[in-house]
């Protein structure tokens, strides 16, 4: 879990209305270098066909602040499959084996990444004879009562104009927070967070592991705009379900091309081998929301294979936004006169004078300006309401996205002020203090212990017996079982349906 080895390489190589706040986020406007896509994408809760299909792969949402206990720092937090229902055994949730998690930061705002964090996971069984996940009480991460762990590795990667410069290993076998199976097989969840947090050389922190999605909105919008009714906005259709999280904090010097130059912007990938063994990248979200709303079903899958730097192919969904025109038809709310330059300006490029980069090529990114301290009383609303260390400056875990996209994509900023918004203020779990931020995940079972249950040594006995092979007295490694997960949606070599042939014809990176 320290820095191991170095090596130089040669160059080769996107309410009342939810749905609003996509339109405030996606994609590039003209100017951007013209390069090969890679296969990549922009993904959130269910946002595209393919992705949609394969959980472990789908980014959720990504959210990057300056951290608010330790300033000098700058927290990255990217979740991956989306509505993970906390009892959803005995298959519970883990990080796919054949894919990168990868952690892009641009630095000089060209809308190409200049370091790249690269999250790799395996998989560890016990004992592959029982379907349990575990067998009683969990206590730590090397419970021998965990039948099944993961750990993974970290690599970190600097680039130049997407050709790979050098490979750094940051960490390996970190240990990954287990999905939270209920309170008697886990009654001490906060215990096994902790141990999940892990210090790296250089003054970085990293953490694998569920979590409760931070993200809070009514995603009942698809019910054709709430039906045309609002009576029955505020659900937050999010409460109660879980994500997978990858977290890291990291010195902000580490990670900015200046001290002159202090924004950076952000986005998470994911990369799945391929039939022929080749990584293609299949995930990638930067901006909360993107693709749900933005894109056009034609669009969606295609810019699920796309990157930053090719974003202008899309722009016009951004300049001449179909949300507006849905509102207007059912709400009578005016949309706002097109082209919407206000939505690139802001949204692609930055706010001028707060987060727009020198020389900007305008791009779907997350863009944080390192130098804004932490608001001592964050505000939900973030720039709109005055309070510059919020959304879209980064996005902190308890910005309210979805209103403030709303409000902007319906012409906060071009003269129709507005407090529209889809009545879900804040999310259902309080966020942690300290890293990783994120609140603890919903239990598998979210009532009492069973009848006649005081703890977890009882139930780690009755299975412990029941469990033991015919003949053995106890004490064999076989009374230690747990049981295989395969975690939700297990990773596979295809693609499914016809996506198969176009994820053939996209080339692989060279990094």
């Amino acid at each position: 879990m320290t820095p191991i080895s170095r090596s130089s390489v040669g160059a080769r190589s996107i309410a009342t209305l939810v749905c609003g706040a996509l339109a405030t986020g996606a994609l590039a406007a003209a100017g951007v270098a013209t390069l090969e896509p890679g296969a990549a994408s922009a993904s959130s809760h269910r946002e595209a066909p393919l992705i949609s299909g394969t959980p472990q792969y789908d980014n959720t949402d990504v959210y990057a602040f300056v951290s608010p206990d330790k300033p000098d720092t700058t927290t990255i937090v990217a979740n991956w499959i989306p509505f993970e229902e906390p009892a959803g055994g005995p298959n519970f949730f883990t990080f796919a084996e054949d894919a990168q998690y990868d952690i892009h930061i641009d630095n000089n705002g060209d809308a190409q990444g200049e370091l790249l964090y690269r999250y790799t996971f395996k998989t560890h069984t016990k004992n592959k004879k029982t379907f349990l996940y575990n067998t009683g009480a969990v206590e730590s991460l090397d419970d021998p009562d965990l039948n099944i762990t993961q750990t993974y590795d970290i690599d970190l990667l600097r680039l130049k104009n997407q050709h790979l410069v050098s490979k750094t290993k940051v960490a390996d076998d970190v240990p990954v927070a287990p999905s939270n199976v209920g309170k008697a097989s886990m009654p001490d969840y906060a215990t096994l967070r902790s141990q999940a947090v892990h210090e790296l050389a250089g003054g970085s922190t990293t953490f694998a592991g569920q979590a409760d999605d931070p993200f809070f909105l009514d995603l009942r919008v698809f019910d054709l705009l709430y039906g045309g009714n609002l009576s029955e906005v505020g659900n937050d259709t999010l409460k109660g379900y879980n994500v997978n999280s990858i977290a890291l904090q990291v010195p902000t010097d580490m990670i900015t091309e200046s001290a002159d130059q202090p924004i950076v912007g952000i986005w998470s990938t994911t990369q799945r081998k391929n039939a022929k063994g080749q990584f293609t990248q299949v995930s990638r979200l930067g901006s909360p929301l993107v693709n749900e709303v933005v894109n056009p079903l034609k669009d969606k899958d295609k810019f699920n294979a796309d990157s930053p730097w090719n974003d202008a192919q899309f722009l016009k969904n951004v300049t001449n936004p179909e949300l507006p025109k849905l509102i207007e038809a059912i709400y009578k709310i005016k949309a706002p006169a097109e082209p919407r330059n206000d939505l690139v300006d802001v949204f692609l490029k930055g706010v001028e004078g707060l987060n727009q980069p020198p020389h900007v090529t305008p791009a779907e990114e997350l863009r944080l300006n390192t130098s804004i301290k932490p608001a001592a009383e964050p505000k939900r609303l973030g720039v709109l309401d005055g309070d510059n260390a919020g959304f879209p400056n980064g996005r902190r875990l308890t910005d309210d996205v979805l209103d403030a996209s709303l409000q902007v994509v319906e012409g906060e900023l071009v003269g129709s002020k507005n407090d529209l918004g889809d009545a879900v203020d804040k999310n259902d779990k309080d966020f942690e203090k300290a890293f990783p931020y994120v609140a603890l995940p919903t239990e598998g079972s979210r009532g009492p212990l069973a009848k006649g249950t005081t703890g977890g040594n009882d139930v780690r006995n009755q299975l412990g017996d029941a469990l033991q092979p015919a003949g053995t007295s106890g004490g064999s490694e076989d009374t230690t079982l747990i049981a295989a997960s395969a975690g939700a949606g297990a990773a596979g070599i295809l693609l499914i349906g016809g996506g198969l042939m176009w994820w053939r014809r996209m080339r692989g990176r060279a990094y």
